[in-house]
């Protein structure tokens, strides 16, 4: 037996309002233009809530949307009674919202794409996770699976719903097994936290999602700041829980305005779609292979001209180089690092993960992105997007410009050596291609958590060291004026790196360095990278695997060993 959610409307029309009042900054806005722009105040930007209907009629195509039908669930389970039996309240709800519970369960398309969602709605018990919903939220989850669509998840909930005791509790559970196998099938999973999110909801399905994205003063948290406040005994920081909060502590990946949504969602659905077999097969590869053929600079030539202010960073190669780039930020820990960025978009039509050390050209940005150095929550950002590649079966791009990872005391006391050490062993089991170019410093382990790839490609004027020559100098000179001397003993420069087997390929840069046309060495970069892929992708995951270690197992063997 099936209860059919009919799709909403048959409630009795309500007159809208000619003016409207907003209810954070009390501005007063025309009712139709607030319409247009989606209930959102165009005076302090507060996002209003919405109910389930109204958000499935802003997401989804015009006429695409079909409504599932949800199983029967039990009815009022424990015949509770508090000031008022549980059923009163229950039929009341359903009068009230045109809706048999706190969830919508939706089949359609955004900008053509298809997907499947589940659509919470705050009016009906403040979004609570009862039976039904968990159902309806479930009964999504496997139309997804078994349609292989990506699966979407708008979340607005209080938390459990009490009045059903033990059985709501269970709807944790049931909801997260749900994305497991979505998980284990490769499927896309997508959240959209709108105000509030708390409890049960955020403590399951909520956060398990791929990508975790909240509309601007959304609130998420398991406990709400009233309970954490009454526990503590402390006052709050302002903007404790928002949106905003979450996303400079790495809960959630981004925070979108509501007239972007549609659009960047979009960008997402697109990794679901693949080019066709001969996809790169008219890029000309650019990468020398054969040392013989480089013009050798000096080794300190080449380390001032990897660190060269001006040279394009891993933003700007992506900028450059690929369609409809989605950041994601966070490690899902607590915390997130700027010196690490990374996101999926289309190279040339390709969806690719490109994750990449993250500069600067100014002394402000340098300062902001902790001159590239990352932290242990970067390098754990890194393998998450990475394990996310996986999933979906896409290929992973690093880009490499380090001096090294941070050896600060934060990040020795939270675990700076295993987030490199988790990333060395992550990459070289990735299933899928995996291609590193080293664009301007290769900082010891820094630069080689990102740096264990099938295809390990250098740019003509970076370097890539076991330690930088200033350091080596020190020690081993006594001196960091020898640095000069270090780096000649080093090898650290592209030429010897590829003697050396070190490296594969090396990517010509334009005369007088990479920084002097930003553009041309950018798009040295994407066309060699385009014919590393080209080649790595026939190759079916286990046997990249192999190859991979093979590669790197090599590394010191006598020669005929």
């Amino acid at each position: 037996m099936t209860t059919s959610l009919r799709p909403p409307g048959h409630a009795p029309a309500q007159e809208r309002p000619s003016w409207v009042s907003c209810t954070n900054c009390r501005s007063l806005v025309y009712g139709k233009r607030y319409q247009r722009l989606l209930h959102v105040c165009p005076e302090c930007g507060a996002h209003a809530r919405l109910d389930a209907p109204a958000r499935i009629a802003q997401l989804f195509d015009e006429g695409s949307v079909q409504y599932l039908d949800i199983p029967a669930t039990q009815h009022n389970p424990l015949d509770f009674v508090d000031q008022r039996p549980y059923a009163e309240r229950l039929q009341q709800a359903r009068h009230r919202t045109d809706q048999h519970d706190a969830v919508l369960a939706v089949r359609g398309r955004i900008e053509g794409r298809p997907l499947t969602a589940a659509v919470m709605d705050f009016r009906f018990f403040g979004g609570s996770l009862g039976v039904a919903a968990g159902e309806a939220i479930t009964t999504a989850a496997e139309n997804a699976l078994r349609d292989r669509t990506p699966l979407l998840l708008v979340t607005a909930s209080g938390g459990a719903r009490m009045q059903e005791g033990a059985l709501s509790l269970m709807q944790m559970a049931k909801t997260s097994n749900a994305l497991a196998e979505l998980d284990e099938a490769g499927l896309l999973t997508v959240t959209l936290v709108t105000d509030p999110t708390y409890g049960g909801v955020a403590a399951s399905f909520a956060t398990l999602s791929d990508v975790v994205v909240a509309e601007p003063g959304a609130r998420m948290g398991f406990a709400g700041p009233r309970v954490i406040e009454q526990t503590i005994r402390q006052q709050l920081p302002d903007g404790f829980q928002t949106a905003e909060f979450l996303r400079d502590h790495g809960l959630v990946d981004d925070v979108w305005e509501r007239g972007e949504l549609r659009a960047r969602l979009a960008r997402l659905l697109a990794v679901s779609t693949g080019p066709a077999a001969e996809w790169g097969s008219g890029e000309v590869d650019p990468v020398v292979r054969d040392s013989q053929l480089l013009d050798q600079l000096p080794a300190w030539d080449c380390v001032q001209l990897a660190r060269e202010a001006g040279r394009p960073t891993a933003l700007e190669h992506i900028g450059y180089w690929l369609d409809g780039f989605v950041e994601l930020h966070g490690d899902r820990a607590g915390e997130e690092c700027p010196a690490i960025v990374g996101g999926i978009g289309c190279l040339d039509e390709l969806p690719v993960m490109v994750i990449g050390h993250q500069k600067g050209h100014t002394t402000t940005e340098l300062v902001g992105r902790n001159f590239g150095m990352p932290t242990p929550a970067g390098y754990r950002k890194a393998a998450r997007l990475m394990r996310l590649a996986a999933k979906l079966r896409i290929p992973v791009v690093t880009l490499i410009d380090t001096p090294g990872a941070y050896p600060g005391l934060t990040a020795e006391e939270k675990g700076q050596s295993v987030a490199i050490a988790e990333n060395l062993r992550l990459m070289g089991s990735l299933p899928v291609p995996v291609v590193a170019v080293v664009t301007g410093e290769g900082g010891s382990g820094g630069a080689l958590a990102l740096g264990v790839a099938d295809r390990v490609l250098i740019c003509a004027n970076a370097t890539y060291s076991v330690i930088s020559p200033e350091g080596c100098a020190a020690i081993l000179w006594k001196n960091a004026a020898e640095a000069a001397v270090a780096a000649d003993e080093l090898a650290l420069d592209a030429a010897s790196l590829l003697r050396l087997g070190v490296v594969d390929g090396v990517v010509p840069e334009p005369e007088g360095g990479g920084h002097v046309d930003t553009a041309a060495l950018s798009d040295a970069v994407r066309r060699a990278v385009v014919c590393a892929l080209r080649e790595l992708r026939s190759a079916p995951g286990e046997e990249s695997v192999v190859a991979r270690r093979r590669r790197f197992r090599a590394f010191g063997l006598a020669e005929g060993s």
